[in-house]
């Protein structure tokens, strides 16, 4: 969700913030805008995608060492070039431009402040009111480095900005709070000759690979020859730098159509790069997630998971197992919700928050919402090393599925799902009600997830078939029954995400209390049935949904002696693979959700309305 790029070099920067925010597409956004000083300032918007801008940036020959590009995903007004940023503040010969992410609360306050000091606003967002007030204290006779300072702490809400001024033709400040930003060290990491911020990884790769984590009210001032870094206090601070392990590879897309498809594709070796430090153990140690993880989980008696979208859905199949196998109690809230109601803390509570991210702006909140309630064990299980979760959270687990691009997230979900068990079976083992045998057993079917998974994607052609018949469907049905629910839960969600059909999950129990209503001939139901101890109930329901005249398309395992006939489609995954069974079924129906929307002509990696890393309320 929006993405900045900055650089000051002593060469021409434009290729090398156009190439950053190519690399930032899969976030989402809606329009893309550069600004850069060489003599003057100049600003280049476009609605659409960067190669708009790319074109218009090339027309005017754009070209200077100093410079700011953003995309960005519309919040406040609409997706006009008018409210593309950057943004501008220019008076009295001195000319500001400032790219953010994130939202200002207060923004109508300052905007009222600033328009009776005379400031005029062309644009409907919240944004500029941070230009104009960067341009009211340099006009005061501030650097644009104490300018930021200065302006930051007048801001309420969430925010990553960079900002560049006429008056320092040399210097790009930036400043984060509650959304990410970093800074990249130039010429292998000396920092002497060019510097880089931006708000992922990946969009400096093409220009160095040491970076620097800013942490919550940083503000810093990269030039060509250096960089300085001031907390939220004013005072002087040093952040590590980091040698990043992303590989340029890991975000291209190589052979694939897209990169949905490709990162579908790479969940077996997603899932074994995860559990690699369980692969060769003869037993599970609760050191797997940080030093003081036996000292917590001991005293564990209830967790509570906090998440949103995909990263729920993987907390709501967590909740079977755990409660299952390890016999903690555990509520799993949505976290945009959570922290707006009254909600109970009870001691000795765990708070497990999961994200792809690790920047997700209503998970964070959540998270520091129940530590004012004093719930202070914290965990998180997130894919981004120094991610603010990660860094926030006493306990972690990196689930090490490489680079997300797509929006849709379908790796990140199976690697959370394997990282989960791995907890589960630890958290059981501290309980005794694992045995030596049972966990021996358990970590045979972790090691054998990897082969099962890459059996499972063996379904693709026939999938693929029943996704051109999916294709003028406007709304489709979900079942799943016990630990199967989230994951039909998650496979409506992908259809919904990819293809824009309307499309709702249910457990299969609840059919008759309403949902029923709704199938005929021309919705498709699509049933996730392994052979569990729920299989018999399931074809129950299965009935129901034939009787009305429904058409089913079934996931099932081996021995369900579920037979295919007119209405009824089927494919057998294979062996059903008990506990680790979900991991499993989600794969065709992520396979499901991609192919219809090939088949209906939308933009499988960039969704309309949807941003991958949702770093705003």
């Amino acid at each position: 969700m929006c993405g900045i790029v900055g650089a000051v070099a002593r060469r021409n920067v434009v290729p090398i913030l156009i190439e950053g925010l190519r690399k930032l597409e899969y976030r989402g956004y809606d329009s893309a805008g550069i600004a850069i000083m060489n003599g003057a300032m100049e600003r280049v918007r476009a609605v659409g995608r960067v190669a708009e801008l790319e074109v218009r940036t090339r027309e005017l020959h754009a070209d200077a060492p100093t410079g700011i590009a953003h995309t960005r995903w519309a919040t406040h007004g609409g997706v006009t070039e008018k409210n593309a940023h950057p943004h501008f503040s220019k008076a009295d010969g001195i000319e500001i431009s400032v790219v953010h992410n994130g939202i200002i609360e207060n923004h109508d306050a300052l905007r009222r402040r600033l328009k009776q000091a005379g400031y005029e606003f062309v644009s409907d967002t919240d944004t500029e009111v941070i230009a104009h007030l960067l341009h009211s204290h340099v006009a005061a006779g501030a650097t644009l480095f104490d300018a930021v300072q200065t302006t930051v702490r007048e801001l309420e809400g969430a925010y990553a900005i960079a900002a560049i001024s006429k008056t320092e033709p040399d210097t790009v400040v930036g400043s984060r709070k509650g959304s990410p930003l970093l800074l990249g060290i130039g010429n292998a990491g000396s920092g002497h000759g060019e510097n880089f911020l931006a708000s992922d990884t990946s969009a400096l790769l093409q220009v160095t690979k040491y970076v620097a984590y800013l942490e919550e009210g940083d503000v810093v001032e990269i030039k060509p020859d250096g960089y300085r870094i001031v907390d939220r206090d004013g005072k002087p601070a040093e952040r590590p730098i980091v040698e990043s392990q992303l590989s340029s590879d890991s975000i291209e897309l190589g052979n694939y159509d897209h990169f949905m498809q490709k990162e579908i594709f790479e969940q077996p070796g997603a899932i074994a790069n995860t559990l690699e430090m369980v692969a060769n153990a003869s037993s599970l140690s609760p050191g797997l997630f940080g030093a003081n993880a036996e000292e917590v989980f001991s005293r564990t008696q209830q967790i509570l998971i906090l998440a949103c979208g995909t990263s729920w859905h993987a907390g709501c199949v967590a909740k079977y197992w755990i409660e299952a196998l390890a016999g903690i109690p555990v509520s799993v809230e949505i976290a945009s919700e959570y922290r707006y109601r009254d909600s109970v803390a009870l001691p000795n509570t765990l708070v497990l928050t999961i994200s792809q991210s690790g920047e997700t702006a209503d998970t964070l909140a959540a998270l520091q919402h129940a530590k004012t309630l004093g719930l202070r064990d914290t965990m998180t299980i997130c894919n981004v090393p120094e991610s603010a979760l990660i860094r926030q959270s006493k306990l972690r687990f990196l689930t090490r599925a490489g680079p997300e691009i797509g929006v849709a997230s379908t790796k990140a979900f199976t690697t959370q799902l394997a990282s989960l068990f791995v907890m589960t079976l630890v958290l059981a083992k501290l309980r005794q009600r694992l045995s030596a045998e049972r966990e021996k057993e358990l970590l045979q079917q972790l090691r054998h997830l990897p082969a099962a998974m890459n059996h499972v994607l063996e379904c693709e052609p026939t999938v693929r078939h029943w996704a051109n018949r999916f294709a003028p469907k406007q709304h489709a049905l979900f079942l799943g029954r016990g630990v199967h629910f989230p994951i039909a839960l998650e496979g409506a969600l992908k259809l919904k995400e990819v293809t824009y059909i309307h499309a709702e999950a249910y457990a299969a129990g609840e059919l008759k209390h309403g949902p029923l209503a709704l199938v005929d001939r021309e919705m498709p139901v699509v049933v996730v049935a392994p052979n569990d101890v729920l299989i018999e109930k399931l074809k129950s329901n299965l009935q129901e949904v034939r009787a009305r005249g429904g058409e089913l398309f079934i996931f099932a395992d081996r021995d369900t002696h579920i037979e295919p006939s007119d209405g009824i489609n089927i494919i057998n995954l294979g062996d059903h693979a008990g506990p680790l069974s979900p991991i499993l079924h989600v794969v065709p129906l992520q396979l499901l959700a991609y192919h219809a929307a090939l088949a209906r002509g939308t933009d499988v990696d960039k969704p309309r309305n949807l941003a991958k890393s949702v770093t705003v309320e």
